[in-house]
């Protein structure tokens, strides 16, 4: 099982104008990756999906590449 990144780093939220950070978790396609293949945990990938649409939604990140 891999660790979640967040657990690891101590993060307490996921900043949505953090676009480097988001980016690691996002495929070429820029959909979201499911927490089974990023590791990361049920609580920080609710907060990594928000932070992404919130993103997406100011138009930091593209909804299409």
């Amino acid at each position: 099982m891999k660790q979640c990144f967040f657990c690891s780093q101590d993060t307490k939220d996921v900043d949505y104008k953090d676009t480097e950070l988001i980016r690691r978790f996002l495929t070429f396609q820029a959909k979201i990756v499911s927490a089974k293949r990023s590791g990361t945990c049920l609580k920080h990938q609710r907060r990594l999906s928000r932070a992404v649409k919130h993103s997406r939604f100011m138009a930091f990140l593209p909804y299409q590449p």
